[in-house]
């Protein structure tokens, strides 16, 4: 059994991982990044390595939902495989980045792998406007991202709001605009609080 912590490039969702891992003692599922051997070229040339990018994403997440499986204790993802087909690989295919036949040899892919895995018990998605996220994703000094263009996280805003609207599993919104888990402890309790009260009850709620 696991939980999802999904949301755009900057909104929090690595920081709110270790936290509520800490908090719980739950296993964290961390997304991995700076081993990516294509990320560097993908923000140097969108065009030609998107469908690399995505593919290489896709196959990490789907080894990560597989090790999760197999777990007996509770586990904490740091993204979910699901933001990696209808987020980012749909937004690059709008974007004219993908191309109708690469999408649709990606979304098969990603149709296959959906047999053999299950959603999280409950899907946390971090809401974030542009400004909140150009300011955390400079704050974090990642050099690989600091060339993104904030009308690329506004698209990537859009797709997430109409992707948690349709959502079919259980789900919560947190506000990271109003609520800065990273570096208000105020903040942080509240957030923890209003996860734990929406947890299933297979979970407990004397955590």
């Amino acid at each position: 059994m696991y939980i999802g912590i999904a949301g755009n490039i900057g909104s929090g969702k690595t920081t709110l991982t270790k936290l509520l891992a800490n908090r719980f003692g739950w296993q964290a599922e961390h997304e991995s990044t700076h081993d990516n051997p294509y990320l560097g070229d993908f923000y140097n040339d969108m065009q030609r390595w998107s469908f690399n990018l995505q593919v290489y994403f896709l196959t990490r997440r789907f080894k990560s939902v597989q090790r999760i499986q197999w777990q007996k204790n509770i586990v904490i993802q740091d993204r979910t495989i699901y933001e990696d087909a209808f987020i980012f690989a749909e937004n690059l295919h709008d974007m004219g980045l993908l191309t109708d036949r690469d999408h649709e040899a990606y979304m098969q892919l990603f149709g296959i792998m959906q047999n053999f895995i299950t959603p999280p018990a409950l899907l946390v998605y971090l809401r974030a406007s542009v400004p909140t996220l150009m300011k955390q994703i400079h704050r974090r000094n990642r050099s690989y991202e600091m060339g993104i263009n904030p009308d690329y996280l506004a698209s990537l805003n859009k797709k997430y709001d109409n992707w948690i609207a349709n959502y079919a599993g259980d789900s919560l919104i947190v506000d990271v605009d109003n609520n800065d888990f990273a570096f208000d402890a105020d903040g942080a309790e509240k957030v923890v609080s209003t996860i734990q009260n929406a947890l299933p009850i297979d979970f407990g709620k004397n955590l």
